[in-house]
């Protein structure tokens, strides 16, 4: 990493707002829920001719298991390990929120459309600061790859395996998910464990012969009490049991239940601690039978050396351009989680917004070029 203060200043005119925030409009009313498949397609095919247009090479990534194409982008210059910056452009809003509750609008200094603040603004950021780079005629001293994925928001369940090779192949991460709290990046993530717990029981008419049946909701409802107790703030560790299932008719004993677990951790360790916890659980009725299914989905992105390293460096060069930049640890998972163990990862890189996954989703527009200058000068800085 070289000294903020020693940043080559290029001659090419900077991208304006404007132009950053028409750009962010062509992507954000392309309406992209993941597993929506013509809209995914249509989304990555404009992307992959911005980044050709940009001089990148561009391998398309054909989807499977029911979700859409990847794009994973390289700089025509430099070789060996550089800077990945990872990207989604699925977004939770379903099809018609566009027009009907989440139009693109400006309404001062906020702009407001479906995944403008998750992430696409982000994403367009990181390309429109690609894109000076190479406008300019000026490479950065690391080849610059991107990864654009289209399932981020279901936990990246056929992405994961792009995303762990291509950290193989660098030497720093840079994550566009969207600011924290007027400007904040991320320095680390908890770890997102998923479990199903199903308890199977026995049967029975509840009126003529209860006694016979061994209820699986009242196993599980045990069960419950317990798991949610292992909640823990002080070490940062949660449980929630988000969903349940169970039962055929109310004067049945029901003969099954199952629960959908949340679990969130800190450390490595913890997570690891919690999933045998929960694999060895017992059922309170020796006559039930309980099942789990489930493990760590993503693990913690912890805070280590490296990762305070690059923050440092992001810092200088935050406050050359003006910005106080603060690292903060969040409770939601990225695809961050899937690099911070082993390579240098900053999260948090995209435009500041709020509101991400409602129908106030939002970016402010007065973070657009700040935060597109902070990407383009940590691209031309890192090595």
């Amino acid at each position: 990493m070289t000294a903020p203060n020693t940043i080559a200043r290029t001659v090419a005119q900077e991208t304006t707002t404007a132009e950053l925030l028409e750009g962010m409009r062509t992507w954000v009313e392309i309406e992209t829920p993941t597993g929506h498949l013509d809209g995914l397609a249509r989304q990555m095919s404009v992307t992959a001719d911005a980044f050709t247009a940009a001089g990148a090479r561009v391998t398309r990534v054909p989807g499977r298991a029911g979700q859409g194409d990847h794009l994973s982008i390289e700089s025509r210059w430099g070789s060996g390990p550089g800077v990945l910056v990872l990207c989604h452009l699925d977004t939770v809003h379903p099809v018609g929120t566009l027009a009907s509750d989440l139009p693109f609008r400006v309404e001062g200094d906020r702009a407001f459309g479906p995944g403008i603040c998750d992430m696409k603004g982000g994403a367009y950021a990181a390309y429109a600061a690609f894109r000076e780079i190479a406008d300019a005629g000026a490479a950065a001293p690391l080849p610059i790859r991107f990864l654009i994925t289209s399932d981020e928001e279901i936990g990246s369940p056929t992405s994961r395996a792009l995303i762990e090779a291509a950290a193989d192949n660098a030497k720093f991460v840079l994550v566009t998910e969207a600011a924290r709290d007027g400007g904040k990046i991320v320095v680390a993530r908890k770890g997102v464990g998923r479990y199903v717990l199903t308890a199977h029981g026995r049967p029975a008419h509840a009126g003529a012969r209860h006694q016979d049946g061994r209820s699986a909701i009242l196993e599980l409802a045990r069960q419950i009490v317990h798991i949610e107790g292992l909640t823990d703030y002080e070490r940062g560790i949660t449980f929630n049991v988000g969903q349940i299932f169970g039962g055929t008719a109310d004067n049945v004993v029901p003969a099954r239940a199952t629960a959908n677990i949340d679990m969130r951790v800190v450390t490595l360790a913890d997570a690891d601690a919690m999933d045998r916890h929960l694999k060895s659980l017992r059922p309170h009725d020796p006559d039930i039978r309980l099942d789990i299914k489930g493990g760590l989905n993503r693990p913690p992105y912890e805070t280590n050396p490296a990762v305070a390293r690059l923050f440092d460096h992001a810092k200088g060069l935050a406050t050359d351009i003006g910005i106080d930049l603060v690292g903060v640890a969040t409770g939601g998972g990225s695809d961050g989680n899937f690099t911070a163990h082993k390579v240098a990862t900053l999260d948090g890189l995209g435009v500041d917004g709020a509101g991400a996954h409602t129908l106030d989703e939002h970016i402010f527009v007065s973070s657009i070029r700040p935060r597109t200058t902070l990407l383009k000068r940590l691209m031309q800085t890192l090595q």
